[in-house]
């Protein structure tokens, strides 16, 4: 049985741990710092046997080197010379093995120009998102274009409604305060909220999130929804779809 276990990490960075039952070693994602991930090995006294990197920012990759050092795992990352201790370059389509899951590898340009992502089919359906698709929101455009992130959003999209989404923030009630901000009048996005609130008042993760959750309540994959073209006709061009979504990532920019 595969469990997917949160570990905190700097002010609202999540480090996913990946764990088989019967296996020693676990898998992270994104371990930008090694300190937390060595506390819960030593904790639970096993070992870490493979990295998976989604781009190369530095709450992503800071801890990766100490924990090579330490453990000599397999690393998986983009194709990206920048990122010191990558041994397996991954690019769209591509596949790789995680404690016994098969990965394909969807290169979601946008928030970087050099991030992927990872999916496993299955049950449970897994997709580490890292800042592409957050819950109720997406990542900043940092290198790449609006139109990069919404064809990059797509690919998620296309998936099942049940896909878990783990998402490398916890970003998701200051998204969902820029959802209703976009489209007041989503009822469903407005019980998610009491949810989240709740959640995060007893220090619990709103992650993972569903694709089908996602569908209902984020507005990045809600471009078409006429409240919310009715509220970006407001902000700025809105007349097609990506018009539409770059002007609601410009929005959210300056929220």
């Amino acid at each position: 049985m595969l469990t997917v276990i949160p570990i905190p990490a700097f002010q609202d960075n999540y480090i996913w741990l990946l764990r088989q039952d019967t296996a020693p070693g676990v898998a992270v994602v994104d371990p930008g710092d090694a300190e937390p991930v060595i506390a819960w090995l030593e904790r639970e006294n096993l070992t870490l046997d493979t990295v998976l990197i989604t781009h190369h920012h530095q709450d992503h990759t800071g801890g990766l080197q100490t924990l090579i050092e330490r453990y000599s795992p397999t690393v998986y990352g983009p194709d990206n010379p920048a990122i010191a201790g990558i041994q397996h370059t991954l690019g769209d389509g591509d596949e790789c093995r995680v404690l016994g899951r098969r990965f394909e590898i969807f290169a979601v340009p946008g928030h970087t120009l050099d991030h992927i992502a990872f999916y496993a089919s299955g049950t449970p359906t897994l997709l580490f998102a890292g800042d592409t698709l957050f819950s109720a929101g997406c990542g900043r455009c940092f290198e790449g274009t609006a139109q990069q992130m919404q064809t990059s959003l797509g690919k998620f999209d296309a998936l099942a409604d049940d896909t878990l989404v783990f998402a490398a923030h916890e970003y998701t009630l200051a998204n969902l305060a820029f959802a209703t901000a976009a489209e007041p009048d989503n009822p469903a996005r407005d019980a998610y909220h009491r949810e989240c609130e709740k959640a995060r008042g007893h220090d619990r993760p709103t992650l993972p999130t569903t694709l089908g959750r996602e569908r209902q309540i984020n507005p990045f994959l809600r471009i078409d929804q006429p409240g919310i073209r009715a509220t970006l006709a407001e902000q700025g061009p809105a007349d097609d779809r990506e018009s539409a979504f770059a002007t609601l990532r410009a929005w959210k920019d300056r929220f």
